[in-house]
């Protein structure tokens, strides 16, 4: 299985550090970043096959965020799956393309969740 990176933009530190877990568990390679205005210059330098974005953080919204991502050569297509208690459909929802995010978990997430979601988003995008 191919080792891929995973980065994480959320504000909570608790659930970061869960999350951080879970993925190391799972096989990934984590970078974790806590402030959203943060994100763009970690994925850059990072270049992690997959972000996994909070909607609903201080400072910057989830969705300028990936606004930001997407305006950058680096980052444009890097896919990203918004983490949010906002949804109550366990469906990825066309209107999320209209802000320039793929794909969406919704909160609580389960461990096994996160990582199904990773690897078929890395399947359909074609980073196998």
């Amino acid at each position: 299985m191919v080792m891929r990176k995973v980065m994480v933009v959320d504000d909570d530190k608790e659930f970061l550090d869960e999350l951080k877990t879970t993925l190391r568990q799972g096989g990934y390679r984590v970078k974790i970043v806590q402030e959203a205005r943060k994100a763009v210059a970690a994925a850059v330098e990072s270049s992690p096959d997959v972000i996994l974005l909070d909607l609903k953080m201080q400072g910057m919204t989830g969705f300028e965020v990936a606004n930001k991502l997407r305006v950058v050569p680096g980052t444009r297509n890097i896919p990203i799956i918004a983490m949010s208690g906002f949804f109550t459909e366990n469906r990825d929802d066309p209107l999320l393309g209209f802000f320039n995010i793929n794909y969406y978990l919704q909160k609580p997430i389960y461990p096994l969740n996160v990582i199904d979601k990773i690897e078929r988003v890395c399947h359909e995008t074609g980073k196998k």
